[in-house]
């Protein structure tokens, strides 16, 4: 596979297909850590993206997690069932309606629900993150987002 700094004359002429080589790149690099973790932790990535997210925001709900993730409710559905057969995740009934249920960490999941725990993508991003200047941080989200919109378009 080429590395990063591989740049065929395609890509020198075209700074989009450049940009769209290094998205694809960094999608693929995700799955794949993503697998890593699940076989080395027991967790994917975005289990413990969710995991994260409900440790942050105790009793937040399974579509207020949706919301957040930015995934499918149906999506965010699998992944606290799969958090909760592993008993890191715990539903608790709303009293008032006992159609909603709040989301929050045992106390195993509390016990996990570290930043930067080695060997995840929380890590690699925060490492990451670590060496870059806020106005540069603040260029890269604000062109993900607009990329992320016109993706929505299609």
């Amino acid at each position: 596979m080429p590395t990063r700094s591989t740049t065929d004359h395609a890509e020198a002429a075209d700074p989009v297909l450049l940009f769209l080589r290094t998205v694809w790149q960094l999608e693929h690099a995700l799955e794949r850590a993503s697998k890593r973790m699940e076989t080395a932790m027991g967790i994917s990535g975005p289990q413990w993206f969710a995991l994260r997210i409900i440790g942050a925001r105790p009793a937040i709900t399974a579509g207020e997690l949706a919301a957040v993730l930015h995934l499918h409710p149906s999506t965010v559905t699998g992944i606290v069932q799969r958090l909760e057969a592993r008993k890191l995740v715990k539903r608790v009934s709303n009293s008032n309606d006992g159609r909603v249920a709040h989301l929050h960490l045992t106390p195993a999941g509390s016990k996990i629900n570290k930043p930067g725990t080695k060997g995840t993508i929380e890590r690699a991003a925060r490492t990451t993150l670590a060496s870059a200047a806020g106005p540069q941080l603040k260029a890269t989200a604000a062109l993900m987002g607009q990329f992320t919109d016109q993706l929505m378009k299609i």
